[in-house]
């Protein structure tokens, strides 16, 4: 397939975006980088908020999870909004509060599951941590993140010689005994806890009693590439989901031309349920959209009003086809990596969309020259959910669930397409601008 040079630049910039953003408290200072050198303004929610004509502004909760939004050029009242939801987390392994650990000569640094994570892809690779870390001060703390960019821990496989049976039966992990990673050799000299916390504290050049706690989440420090006859794939940690948001952002901040006020909201705790101050079933949608109308100028009827004419897209990846596994998808709705955006319907509302809303986002797919598919998932497995469901209910607006193919979803290295990619962003602008 002929790919072209900005498509190509797209992808790349995806995948610097990911390789920047290992955590969610990462990701959400990638976005903030990107948002205030496009000249958008932050807005503190402790604050009073004045709001001017086509003002661009974003506002944090928790480090993990932002929203940015810009004015429209028309009465909102008159348009609605029009927004787009994604998450900053992704599925993998977090260090437990007191980590470190001395067995058989070895220092080990205990992790606990985060979501729905395929631990297998964890083995065997050059792992390290990133996150955040809560310094003391004189009047309280401070939060600084941390990402160490070498390889620092390690998750070696058991030998085929004592797991015989690996291959016929996979590798299964005890998550509690056989998931601490190795983090290195035992010290007679320093506890477990001061050899780990030692390394955190001479990187961050502040003293080991001056740090308070810390979040740290494990990485893959190898980069994001492009693969494929026609290098016309992508692979990398997190595409799920950072993917959707950068895809949201790129079409946010490449728009130029908005009539109604566009949203993005970016939540952390979507894989483990959004039910968090900081995720999609918390308050902070609502506070600000609260906020948004009431500097406006819009009273309660009138949000009410404004709410039914706006318009929700839920961003999160899809599952694409895969040649060596035909059983695991519903036959007549096989998706295609670089075939498009997907559609995601599912019965029983673990999707949000309906075919009022489908139909909205064919038409805007059209408008800007992009292909779609349809995705439902087989009756017989499991399905899952995103923000989509969350976010409709709370507010009451037009929904729809859509993502971008991709393969081995929570895996530590997920495949996704070059074409697909860029497809998502020119839908997303039509979005915006409808």
């Amino acid at each position: 397939m002929t790919i072209s040079d900005q498509t190509r630049n797209q992808a790349q910039d995806l995948l610097s975006f990911i390789d920047a953003s290992p955590s969610p408290w990462h990701a959400v200072h990638s976005v903030e980088k990107r948002l205030l050198a496009q000249g958008y303004s932050e807005l503190k929610e402790a604050e009073r908020w004045a709001l001017t004509p086509d003002g661009r502004y974003f506002v944090v909760r928790g480090g993990a999870s932002i929203i940015a939004f810009r004015l429209g050029q028309k009465n909102l009242l008159d348009t609605g909004f029009r927004m787009i939801g994604a998450h900053t987390d992704s599925p993998g392994l977090r260090l437990k509060t007191h980590a470190a650990q001395a067995s058989d000569g070895m220092v080990r640094l205990g992790v606990e599951v985060y979501g729905g994570p395929i631990l297998a892809t964890f083995t065997d690779r050059d792992l390290s941590l990133a996150g955040r870390v809560n310094i003391r001060t004189a009047d309280g703390f401070t939060t600084r993140l941390l990402k160490f960019d070498t390889p620092l821990i390690r998750l070696p496989n058991l030998a085929i010689h004592m797991n015989r049976e690996v291959n016929e039966q996979g590798l299964k992990l005890n998550k509690q005994t056989e998931l601490p990673l190795i983090f290195g050799l035992a010290s007679d000299k320093q506890t477990p806890r001061e050899q780990f916390l030692g390394h955190v504290a001479s990187t961050l050049k502040v003293s080991i009693d001056d740090i308070l706690n810390y979040e740290f989440n494990v990485f893959d420090t190898q980069p994001g590439a492009f693969w494929g006859a026609e290098q016309e794939f992508i692979a990398n940690s997190q595409l799920d989901n950072l993917a959707s948001c950068h895809a949201a952002l790129t079409a946010l901040l490449e728009n130029e031309n908005t009539h109604a006020t566009s949203i993005c909201a970016f939540f952390d705790h979507e894989e483990v349920g959004s039910e968090s101050a900081t995720g999609a079933g918390g308050s902070f949608t609502h506070d600000v959209i609260q906020r948004i109308s009431t500097a406006l100028g819009l009273d309660e009827e009138a949000k009410h009003c404004m709410l039914a004419k706006s318009f929700f897209i839920s961003a999160d990846m899809a599952h694409a086809y895969h040649p060596n596994f035909p059983n695991a998808y519903e036959p007549s709705h096989r998706v295609m990596v670089n075939g498009g955006p997907v559609i995601k319907t599912n019965a029983n509302q673990r999707y949000t969309t309906n075919s009022d809303t489908a139909a909205r986002f064919m038409t805007l797919c059209e408008a800007a020259s992009v292909p779609f598919q349809h995705y439902t998932h087989r009756t017989d497995l499991g399905c899952g959910s995103t923000i989509g469901p969350i976010i409709a209910s709370r507010l009451g607006i037009a929904s729809i669930d859509v993502g971008c193919p991709m393969w081995a979803m929570h895996s530590l290295r997920e495949s996704a397409g070059v074409q697909d990619h860029s497809y998502m962003i020119a839908v997303m602008q039509a979005a915006f601008n409808s």
